[in-house]
This record gives C-alpha cells, structure tokens and sequence, in this order.
C-alpha cells in the first residue's frame, strides 16, 4: 500500500509516517520502480499500535523500546507489566498535582467571591497573596 493509504488507515498524515520512519518506528518501504513507496499490509497495525500507545500516555522514546520487545518471549510481558505500572504511577503523580492545583483555584475563587463590593479590591489579585499550598517535597 502506498503512503497516502497507510495515512488515511491509520489516521494520521503522510508526513507522520515520515516521521515515524526517521525515528525507527517504521520501517522505510521499499520503493515501487514508480518511486511510490510500498508499505507492507502489516505497516497498518503498527502504526495503529504506535497510535495506541500514544493515546496511553506513552512518548515515541518509550513506544520505540516497547516495540522491540520481542512478543513471543516469556520476558515480554512482565517488561511491558513494568512499564505499564511506571505509566500509571507518573499518571497518578500528574492526578495529584492537579488536585491540588484545583484546589488552589477554589480558593483564589472563594477569596474572589466572599460577598465583596465591587468598588473593594480583590484580595487574589494582591502582590502578597499565595493560594498554593507548600508543596511536598
């Protein structure tokens, strides 16, 4: 299949696939005499895993290693076990900085919305005013 197939298969750009193939992520086709590009019928379910993986939360560095896990060794899946733990517990580190941020902004607006007059100042918009809490270190 040429490029402007396997883009639209996978739903990405011709250019994505260029990319992907720079950074190892796909193999550079053989070229038809035409000079088209050839991809082989099975450059559609790596890009799609590639697609996937990216939807996970995993970046191109990480999608290269876990693409060169062998999938018929035994090692394979407690390595992809591993990794998938590591990305759960960097989500749950972002989870709690963002509660906290929320947490923040809840009360930046109730400092904002204590029953003031309008003509009063607002007190969040003060130099010396911290809504975040110490961060834990």
């Amino acid at each position: 299949m040429r490029s402007g197939q396997l883009a639209e298969a996978g739903g990405v750009h011709v250019e994505t696939l260029r990319y992907y193939e720079r950074r190892g992520l796909l193999e550079s086709p053989p070229r038809r005499g035409s000079g088209y590009r050839e991809y082989p019928a099975e450059a559609v379910q790596r890009l799609r895993l590639i697609k996937q993986a990216q939807a996970l939360g995993f970046t191109l560095d990480e999608i290269a290693e876990l693409l060169a896990l062998n999938p018929h060794a035994a090692v394979a899946c407690g390595d992809m076990e591993d990794r998938v733990r590591s990305k759960m517990a960097e989500l749950d580190e972002k989870l709690d900085a963002l509660a906290e941020l929320r947490g923040s902004l809840e009360r930046v607006l109730c400092e904002c919305c204590d029953g003031r007059q309008a003509q009063e100042a607002c007190p969040a918009l003060s130099p010396q005013h911290d809504p975040a809490p110490a961060r834990r270190r």
